[in-house]
Formats: C-alpha cells, sequence, structure tokens
C-alpha cells in the first residue's frame, strides 16, 4: 500500500470526506503557491471544516421541523404591530435564548406572529442552535401518544433539551382538563432554564376558555410570563391589507 492508499484509508475512517476529495488538487496548489505542509494541512481542515458546519445547518433546520422556511430578512417590518416592531430588535439578536428566557406572542390572526418566531428559529438553526416548532394541537397529540407507548419520559427530555421551542397556535383549539394538565407539565419542564416561544391569538384574560380551568389556566400563565417578553401583536391582518390592495387594482 502506496502513501496515497494510507491516506485514504485513514481519511474513510475518519469520515473526512472533503478533506480526501481536496486533498490532491490542493496538493498542486501548495507546491506552486509554496504553502508549505502546514498551509496545506490548514487549507485541507478550513475546507472540512467549513462543509460540515453548512451540512449541520441544513441539518439543524431539517430537524427543527418548520412547516415553511420563513427569514427575518422577509419581514416587513413597518408592517408590524408597535410592540413587535420595538421587541424584534431584541429578540433577533438571540440573547433571550442564552438567558433561557421565553416570548409569549399574543394578538388576533395574520398580524404575523408565526412569521416573526419561525424566522427566529430558522435564525437560531443557522448560529448553531438547536430548535424544535410544533402547534399545540400536534404537541398535546405527541403526549398522549407517548404516555400511551410508555416513552413519555423520552419525549419529555428530548423536549427540555432544545435550546429553542416554539409552540404554535395556542387558543386555536381546546383541551380537556387531561390535556390542559399535560401541556402545563410539558412546557413546565422549560420555564426559567430554556428559552420558548408562544405564540397566541388570544390575550391571557382570554385563556381559561381553552384551559376549561381556573386554577391551571393562572399556573400556566404565571409560569410562561415570568421573566419572559409579552408581546402585544394585535393589529391588522396582512391578509386583509392583501385583500384591500387587491380590491383597490380591480
Amino acid at each position: 500500500m502506496n502513501e496515497t492508499d494510507v491516506i485514504n484509508a485513514y481519511v474513510r475512517e475518519l469520515k473526512l470526506a472533503t478533506f480526501r476529495e481536496n486533498a490532491e488538487p490542493y496538493a498542486q496548489d501548495a507546491v506552486r503557491e509554496q504553502w508549505g505542509c502546514l498551509g496545506y494541512l490548514r487549507r485541507l481542515l478550513e475546507e472540512e471544516v467549513t462543509r460540515r458546519r453548512e451540512k449541520s445547518k441544513i441539518t439543524r433546520i431539517h430537524k427543527a421541523g418548520f412547516p415553511q422556511m420563513k427569514y427575518l430578512e422577509e419581514l416587513e417590518r413597518n408592517e408590524l404591530p408597535i410592540e413587535g416592531q420595538a421587541m424584534l430588535p431584541i429578540l433577533e439578536t438571540l440573547d433571550f435564548i442564552n438567558e433561557g428566557r421565553s416570548a409569549v406572542m399574543y394578538g388576533n390572526p395574520g398580524t404575523g406572529k408565526t412569521h416573526m418566531a419561525i424566522a427566529l428559529g430558522v435564525k437560531a438553526c443557522l448560529e448553531g442552535y438547536t430548535v424544535f416548532f410544533t402547534s399545540i394541537p400536534r404537541l398535546l397529540t405527541q403526549i398522549r401518544e407517548a404516555k400511551t407507548d410508555r416513552t413519555l419520559r423520552n419525549l419529555e427530555v428530548k423536549f427540555e433539551r432544545f435550546d429553542l421551542v416554539i409552540c404554535d397556535e395556542l387558543g386555536y383549539v381546546g383541551f380537556d382538563k387531561e390535556g390542559a394538565e399535560m401541556l402545563f407539565n410539558h412546557l413546565s419542564l422549560r420555564t426559567g432554564k430554556k428559552a420558548t416561544i408562544i405564540t397566541t391569538n388570544l390575550p391571557f384574560t382570554r385563556w381559561e376558555e381553552v384551559l376549561k380551568d381556573k386554577v391551571l389556566c393562572a399556573a400556566l400563565v404565571d409560569r410562561l410570563c415570568h421573566k419572559s417578553y409579552l408581546i402585544n401583536m394585535t393589529g391588522t391582518s396582512y391578509r386583509i391589507k392583501e385583500t384591500k390592495k387587491l380590491t383597490k387594482k380591480i
């Protein structure tokens, strides 16, 4: 086995695909441009690390489970409700993730809550954070199924570990008492420790309409609001604005 074969065997074992792919062309560049041994090795490793980082970003975004890709750059910031405009520069630093602080965005449908939440999640993925996106109804279904399969603890451990969890659409579907208790227990796993974004079409005064338990509702609001950013996203729906624009053109 010659030197090249030995090197290829090592890089295959170490799973350095990019390293192996660039070894020969970079060797020619190294001779021509007189990089030296260390310069040659550094460039190979830089390319390997860069490729792996890009793949990691794609993997994190895929695992997050976003229903669609939304970016902060796409937001028409001047069209957001006043509090959304004020809070977005603070949230997009992602400091709230490091601080384990949560954000509750509440207001009528169509004002940019989900877009903001997804866009912040995508940015977090790109910057190395692990993110999980779910709707509240889907989360409850997962909890019920895990409880039936006796895998609830596994689900709880995964839920706790994410750097950021986004729970969309609180308020669209009501819960029975058991569902409310399961949601409370699950969200409580993260309060005060890890960042969670909640979007809801209901103000806190109306959460009892979906949770059906006054005491549990008060406890959940208390947990979610403690040291959290509370963002009033009440405003005119983007969809209504678009409809009016189209109507004027007719």
